[in-house]
């Protein structure tokens, strides 16, 4: 792996560990096994090098949602593969954790990915529930966009429960509560 990669990689993990305050550029130099001046020749500062670090965290989570949300499968089975793949759920979301970052949503360029980031997930359920309620799956009088912004947040919430209680239990049982609800919704089975 070449330095910037190292070093956005390092950036990272740093700021899903600590956030961006306890980020520091020794840290990341530390971390990335490179000098400051290896760290400065490739970006112009921590806030540089965070904003690439942010940008790729985004793109990694939109793949890993792509990726269970375009599969096989009905509109719910496919949510559902979304909720239930392995997540370390006691470190809380990536994505999520930055928002409780003040110096992130303080700093509209740090901010922006994050903000792109909930905006494209929320499309992307609100599109898959769509096709559901197209298909028959789910009914006509549900809102796909609001069903979705609901999903999103009994996600995002039970990260914050888990950690709160130091147990994966708060964040299985938002998901498991979050299913039975569109679950009850779809249409039964035709076999």
């Amino acid at each position: 792996m070449n330095t910037p990669e190292r070093l956005i990689e390092s950036t990272q993990e740093l700021l899903w560990e600590r956030g961006y305050v306890g980020t520091s550029p020794r840290a990341i130099q530390q971390r990335a096994g490179v000098g400051q001046g290896s760290m400065y020749h490739h970006f112009a500062g921590k806030p540089d090098l965070a904003l690439a670090a942010v940008r790729r965290t985004a793109e990694r989570m939109r793949a890993q949602a792509e990726a269970q949300l375009s599969g096989p499968g009905t509109a719910v089975e496919r949510i559902r593969d979304y909720l239930l793949r392995e997540r370390d759920v006691l470190r809380g979301c990536p994505i999520g954790r930055l928002t409780q970052d003040p110096d992130v949503v303080g700093d509209p360029a740090l901010r922006q990915p994050v903000e792109e980031t909930f905006a494209w997930l929320r499309g992307r359920l609100a599109a898959v529930l769509a096709e559901g309620r197209a298909g028959g799956e789910l009914p006509a009088d549900l809102d796909a966009e609001d069903t979705a912004a609901a999903v999103v947040a009994v996600l995002q919430g039970g990260y914050v429960l888990a950690r709160a209680a130091d147990s994966v239990e708060p964040f299985d049982r938002a998901i498991s509560g979050v299913l039975a609800l569109l679950t009850a919704r779809a249409a039964p089975a035709t076999g």
